[in-house]
């Protein structure tokens, strides 16, 4: 039992108590800070794969390496007799047949070493990732809760290889020139799904978790709402995006706002069975990226105008950006367009979907975790 004391006695500083932290502060934090910055730079090298997939379907190289050998393709040909081997491969694929014959050897190594690296980064991509999730797993720094979002994004990794071959392999049957549009499609979306998930986690890793739970009592439930709703949109849009690239609808119509001089273009169904031409018509699938654009920068302004009555300033500079990046991405649309789909504006196309992708993530997080705030700035 301590020793009574009288009420007027000094405490000293020896004797002074400690404030205990809530359950919240006391559980398990981890290295929030390393993870977070692990995940950023994996979200880089991920943009960076989407930009140089983009370049490589630009390019025409992803028919280059006609075998899928993750582990032992990462050993590239160390002389010139085994490039000529990969080159021979090449040969006998049906885009070489119709579109590449009397190729020099000069000119494969181009497209052989454009693909060559855009697989080499995803395996680059996978051993960061490995090595950073046994790292902080095995010394204990993963935070309550996040072993198995962790977890999550090495098993969409491997998947996005996996569907990757899947993809290349549709150009390497007979009667392909190029891969399966369809195919391209899911590749692509599922590269935006990981970047969503790694931009999420890294947003939440920003801040502590008490400072989230309070956050989420102001949360605007009507703008996280709508803004879900425009990212979806967002990515179906995306998607619309890869099945125009894999057919090149882009250099087929280079007129805007009409199609060929008309508003719809001629043979939109012309394709047989039906179905078909929603994903190989060049006219109908640029004609519903076309309609879906449209519908989409409509979508954005409203959402805009529902942050207009936010009470805080960052969520409404967040969406700010949103409607700004909107704006810029559908001009880089027309431009495209006009251009008929020259690599260097296509590719500014691409990372401007990357940007959207990434400013609605944050406008959206913003609503759900709003901010503190002084009270001036939010006036």
């Amino acid at each position: 039992m301590s020793k009574p004391r009288n009420i007027f006695e000094e405490v000293s500083e020896n004797t002074a108590s400690t404030v205990q932290p809530g359950a919240i502060d006391r559980a398990a934090r981890g290295a929030r800070r390393g993870i977070r910055a692990w995940l950023m730079l994996i979200f880089l090298m991920v943009a960076l794969m989407i930009v140089i997939g983009g370049l490589t379907r630009l390019t025409e190289s992803g028919l280059s390496i006609t075998e899928w050998r993750p582990v032992t393709g990462a050993i590239p040909p160390m002389n010139a007799e085994a490039l000529n081997a990969e080159f021979l491969k090449y040969q006998a694929t049906p885009q070489y047949d119709a579109l590449n014959r009397g190729m020099e050897l000069s000119e494969f190594q181009f497209i052989y070493w454009w693909e060559w690296g855009h697989r080499q980064l995803g395996r680059t991509v996978g051993l960061v990732w490995a090595l950073g999730f046994v790292g902080f797993f095995v010394t204990k720094n993963i935070p309550t809760g996040w072993t198995r979002r962790l977890l999550l994004l090495g098993v969409l990794g491997g998947a996005q290889g996996a569907i990757g071959w899947w993809m290349v392999a549709s150009g390497l049957e007979d009667g392909m020139v190029s891969v399966a549009s369809y195919r391209l499609a899911v590749h692509l979306g599922l590269a935006f799904v990981i970047l969503g998930f790694l931009g999420w986690y890294i947003l939440l890793l920003g801040r502590r978790e008490a400072d989230l739970l309070k956050a989420r009592r102001e949360r605007e439930a009507k703008l996280f709402s709508m803004s879900t709703g425009l990212l979806h949109f967002s990515f179906v849009q995306i998607i619309l995006g890869a099945l125009v690239a894999g057919i090149d609808a882009g250099r087929t119509f280079t007129d805007w706002p009409l199609m060929a001089g008309s508003f719809l273009p001629e043979g939109m169904f012309e394709l047989s069975p039906l179905w078909t031409n929603f994903f190989e018509n060049p006219g109908l699938v640029q004609f519903i990226h076309r309609m879906a654009a449209y519908l989409l920068l409509i979508f954005a302004f409203v959402v805009w105008r529902r942050s207009r009555q936010s009470g805080k300033f960052i969520t409404r500079r967040a969406f700010d950006f949103v409607l700004g990046m909107m704006v810029i991405q559908a001009i880089l649309g027309i431009l495209t367009v006009w251009n008929a789909a020259p690599l260097t504006i296509a590719i500014q196309h691409q990372i401007g979907a990357i940007l959207l992708w990434v400013l609605i993530l944050n406008a959206r997080f913003n609503a759900q975790y709003p901010r503190e705030q002084m009270i001036k700035r939010g006036a």
